[in-house]
């Protein structure tokens, strides 16, 4: 089952559990989500210990195809965030489903 979690929701989270005022927090959650995106674009990665890294890869362009039009299609070359989970959040996630 799929749970969209929204900036709201994560503001309302960490409001109830650290007890500061709603725009403090939503200040922190916006400070927190710039920061991971200046460093995406200096550094072209971040790594957020016990959690994961974020990277940025370049992808180059090719020829794709709408499966519906069989219509081929040339796709851009582009920049694309990739996400991989550290270890211990791997071994979180599975202790989970047991």
């Amino acid at each position: 089952m799929r749970i969209n979690l929204t900036k709201k929701d994560l503001v309302n989270l960490i409001y109830m559990q650290l007890g500061f005022s709603k725009q403090i927090t939503e200040t922190l959650v916006d400070d927190l989500f710039q920061t991971i995106i200046l460093n995406l674009e200096k550094e072209n990665s971040i790594k957020l210990s016990k959690f994961g890294t974020f990277l940025i890869r370049q992808k180059k362009s090719r020829i794709g195809r709408n499966p519906k039009t069989k219509e081929k299609k040339v796709i851009s070359e582009r920049k694309v965030v990739l996400f991989r989970p550290a270890k211990e959040f791997k071994n979180f996630v599975n202790l989970k489903d047991e």
